[in-house]
């Protein structure tokens, strides 16, 4: 790749970075949409997106581990049957052309994103940002309905070994569980790390070096850890509703192209743009719609 394309591949990891900090979700859907994009093959962005996120998602378990923001037993709940799930997605994105599978990946990215519009409508209970959870430290993890956890896990796992998609699958679930962000986060980005050498280190071994782009790696990197320092301040001041927005219309406009141009849609893909376009706009107005009927 020339020092344009590798650019264009640090401010994905940039991106990606500022996304995750914020929303705790979306570093995998978010980088791939831009590598893909790029004309990168799926199996090199999968490998690279999971070796970027092993080390990213060491240091935030890390950090979790020391705030005391993770569950021990529910780490390992998610970890098994995620790294198990990772390798399903893996054993499917090696065994099918990467012409044949592009669409199908943009498929899965815009139910991502549409997964993520529809969880930040509305101002999310319990955002990343939850002052309550700040304030009170527990130091153990509040009873939740753990229900289907491991089949949200193994889901998880299938998503982040095909595109990277760990955390908007399994976080939303465990928040609409009733758990409180602070734990579901933590433990999430934990497992995450798990997940994500299974599914790198399946790539690998599966595919050899040809699935490794180091120099997108390196550059993926740079953009993340640059990203850092800035995602840290969004977490505090920036409310996750609007990034939340900004991260589905960005996978689902993305990923819309793609699939238009493997449609042949031709002028008709406009039609398609327009449904997004008024799908994001109703997310983003959604609350103001609300206020509206409740003041009637």
């Amino acid at each position: 790749m020339d020092g344009g394309e590798l650019a264009l591949v640090a401010i994905a990891g940039f991106a990606a970075a500022l996304v995750d900090g914020a929303l705790g979700m979306g570093f995998g859907p978010t980088s791939s949409s831009i590598l893909l994009s790029a004309g990168i093959s799926p199996t090199a962005v999968s490998t690279t997106v999971n070796l970027a996120k092993v080390a990213t998602g060491i240091a935030a378990g890390i950090s979790h581990w020391r705030f005391r923001n993770i569950d021990h037993k529910l780490v390992l709940q998610l970890a098994i049957p995620g790294a198990v799930g990772a390798l399903i997605g893996v054993t499917v994105l090696t065994n099918v052309d990467g012409k044949t599978i592009e669409p199908i990946l943009a498929a899965l990215l815009i139910l991502v994103g549409l997964r993520i519009l529809w969880r930040f409508r509305s101002e999310p209970v319990g955002s990343v940002a939850d002052a309550d959870d700040l304030e009170h430290d527990p130091d153990k993890m509040p009873p939740f309905n753990s229900r289907g956890v491991e089949v949200a896990a193994t889901a998880g796992g299938v998503t982040n070994g095909l595109i990277g998609a760990w955390g908007p699958v399994v976080t939303p679930f465990l928040l609409h569980r009733g758990l409180s962000p602070r734990f579901a986060i933590g433990s999430v980005n934990t497992a995450e790390v798990a997940v994500a050498v299974v599914a790198a280190g399946s790539l690998i071994l599966s595919l050899g070096g040809e699935s490794i782009e180091v120099g997108v790696l390196i550059a993926m990197l740079v953009g993340g850890v640059s990203a850092s320092p800035i995602a840290a301040w969004m977490v505090r001041h920036v409310k996750p509703r609007p990034v939340g927005v900004a991260v589905g219309a960005l996978l689902l406009l993305t990923n819309a192209r793609v699939l238009a141009g493997w449609a042949e849609l031709g002028a008709s893909r406009w039609i398609a743009y327009g449904v997004i376009v008024l799908l994001i706009a109703g997310a983003a107005c959604a609350p103001r719609l609300a206020a509206r009927r409740t003041d009637v």
